[in-house]
């Protein structure tokens, strides 16, 4: 028997966390199975679909969060560019292009590997963390797409810091 078979009994299913404190903070969700919870979270510039799924067999809860964005194919290219060079500056998470619904997804996951459970302050933080993320890039994406601009420069514009009061 090897360290990996071991498992330990869980006193509740992680995604109940996520709806104790989706209900604590009166935000709207949909619970459309015992393993998935989804919510729209409004945002400076978008509105965030979010999803939080178990994923049994890795014991993680995985977290996505997805921005309606429509890439024409002709920026799709550079799209990819900043996704990388994104990814690049991100401590936790990533972000990753969903062709399939022209959309532009941050993921992250958090392992609770051993029966751990998730604590409200794990998931509030982890969905803080992953809105401020999407909020401090939204505008970069949508400067590859809609202005044109490369990679490089779009995230060089929206990553200045301000220094002093107007």
């Amino acid at each position: 028997m090897s360290l990996f078979d071991i498992k330990a009994e869980r006193q509740s299913h992680p995604v109940d966390m996520i709806e104790f404190v989706a209900d604590s903070n009166d935000w709207s969700f949909e619970r459309s199975a015992d393993d998935e919870i989804a919510m729209v979270v409004e945002g400076k510039w978008t509105d965030y679909n979010i999803s939080f799924s178990w994923m049994e067999a890795f014991e993680a809860l995985h977290f996505s969060c997805a921005f309606d964005l429509k890439i024409p194919d002709a920026r799709l290219a550079e799209v990819h560019k900043l996704v990388t060079h994104i990814n690049g500056d991100v401590l936790m998470g990533h972000f990753d292009v969903w062709q399939r619904a022209d959309m532009v997804i941050f993921r992250q996951s958090l392992l609770l590997s051993g029966g751990l459970e998730p604590t409200g302050r794990q998931v509030e933080t982890l969905l803080s963390s992953a809105l401020d993320t999407c909020e401090a890039y939204y505008q970069a994406f949508q400067f590859v797409v809609w202005s044109g601009m490369i990679a490089q420069d779009a995230v060089s514009a929206v990553m200045f810091e301000t220094v002093g009061e107007a």
